[in-house]
């Protein structure tokens, strides 16, 4: 996921802009954000630290997402990656956070959420917005589009502060 360069630079950017530091809270990234982020040279003046959290046990226990929130909602759902995001600012020293969740295939649809579907948060404390999108395409595909959206929509939540 090296090509992400540009999108990481201009993330970095914002950031230190703003005096800002980012944590990540990721599932079906598998730490592909952290990846992109931390290929950029003084990434550490602005990135604080990655949640890689795939199973459900993992998000309860370090992002502190209520187990009872995730049998209500599914794990990929707008609530869990608000849940994420906002565990992720609580347990970490970051500013804004942002988290994935989804389903990257080729397995794991389930009725009404098909392969690529993915659920994004994006955090500062005072503010909390979700997305959801379905991408196409293979593992790989829909794993790449998600990181991008989600640095592409950090960056949009960071213009609106």
């Amino acid at each position: 996921m090296n090509d992400f360069t540009e999108l990481a630079n201009e993330t970095g950017r914002m950031l230190q802009a703003k005096g800002l530091l980012l944590a990540a809270a990721e599932s079906c990234t598998g730490g592909g954000v952290a990846c992109a982020i931390t290929d950029v040279a003084g990434s550490s003046n602005w990135f604080e630290c990655g949640f890689v959290t795939y199973s459900n046990a993992s998000k309860t226990e370090l992002l502190d997402v209520p187990a009872a929130l995730i049998a209500q909602h599914g794990t990929v759902s707008e609530e869990i990656a608000a849940a994420m995001a906002e565990g992720a600012l609580t347990n970490s020293n970051a500013h804004v956070t942002l988290s994935t969740t989804g389903i990257a295939g080729p397995g794991g649809a389930v009725p009404g959420k098909p392969v690529g579907t993915v659920c994004f948060g994006w955090t500062d404390g005072h503010r909390t917005h979700t997305e959801r999108l379905v991408f196409a395409g293979d593992r790989q595909a829909i794993r790449r589009q998600t990181v991008e959206h989600a640095l592409r929509g950090l960056i949009r939540f960071l213009d609106h502060a």
